[in-house]
């Protein structure tokens, strides 16, 4: 999905799908159950902005800036957190 936002078309992804030193905000939680829980305990919620930072040698899990902590998510995870990224 793609929508305009001033002069920067905004892009909704999953967070899995951020590139690496790329910033964005978090549009919804598409988890339930324990899952969602952490992550809203973690501080993901809609608006928070999260950096992705690195990826693990094996790919699989990714490491992201949240609210001044590293946290990581495995692709599983992360494909479940949906942002607004307004790419190149």
């Amino acid at each position: 999905m793609e929508y305009k936002q001033g002069d920067c078309p905004t892009k909704i992804i999953s967070l899995h799908d951020l590139p690496v030193g790329k910033l964005a905000t978090v549009s919804s939680i598409q988890a339930a159950g324990l899952t969602r829980r952490r992550m809203l305990d973690l501080g993901l919620v809609p608006g928070t902005r999260v950096k992705a930072l690195r990826i693990s040698p094996a790919g699989d899990p990714k490491a992201y800036r949240i609210r001044g902590a590293v946290i990581a998510f495995r692709k599983e995870e992360a494909q479940q957190i949906l942002i607004n990224y307004k790419g190149e």
